[in-house]
Formats: structure tokens, C-alpha cells, sequence
């Protein structure tokens, strides 16, 4: 039996920025041979009314994800650490709280 070869461009993952001064949200994915296709692409697909003021494209190969499995030791409690909780400092007397 032959192995069917994939004949797919890259893909690509789309994040857009809907406003200047907010982060980019990831909007979807796009096929493209390189990355100016994949910007216009993803305009194409993505920004057809104007929802955005700047694209970026990535390819999904070169994205790293951690591993769910690993949230223990990637996201530890920091109890331990109680310089990152509020109640380790002391307000000034007149100082007023957020």
C-alpha cells in the first residue's frame, strides 16, 4: 500500500490585534507556502471588515506549548513566597488602598 504524502501548504496560525495598545488574540489558522502569502491569507480570511490594525502570523511548527501534565511544577503555588502576596506589606498610615 502507498503512503499518501501531504500536499497541504504550512500552516500557519493567525493572532490579530483589533485595536492599537490591546494584545493580539489568536484568530485562527491559514495555509500558506511562506509568510507573505500567510499575512495575506489570513487578512483575507480573518479581516474582511476591517476587524483589525495589525496581523501577525506564525508557523505552527515553531509554536511551543508546556505540557498539561507539567502545570504542577510550571505554575507552582507560591505560598512559599510571601513577598508576592499583599499581606506582606504594611500600608502607611493615609496611604489609601487600590
Amino acid at each position: 500500500m502507498a503512503e499518501i504524502q501531504d500536499s497541504q501548504w504550512p500552516l500557519w496560525e493567525v493572532f490579530i490585534q483589533a485595536n492599537p495598545g490591546i494584545p493580539h488574540k489568536h484568530a485562527g489558522s491559514v495555509h500558506a507556502p511562506d509568510k507573505e502569502i500567510a499575512l495575506t491569507n489570513a487578512r483575507d480570511v480573518y479581516t474582511r471588515r476591517k476587524e483589525g490594525t495589525s496581523i501577525w502570523v506564525v508557523p505552527s511548527d515553531r509554536i511551543v506549548a508546556s505540557n498539561p501534565n507539567d502545570c504542577d511544577m510550571l505554575f507552582d503555588p507560591a505560598n512559599d513566597k510571601i513577598y508576592r502576596h499583599p499581606t506582606f506589606y504594611t500600608m502607611p498610615e493615609g496611604a489609601v488602598g487600590i
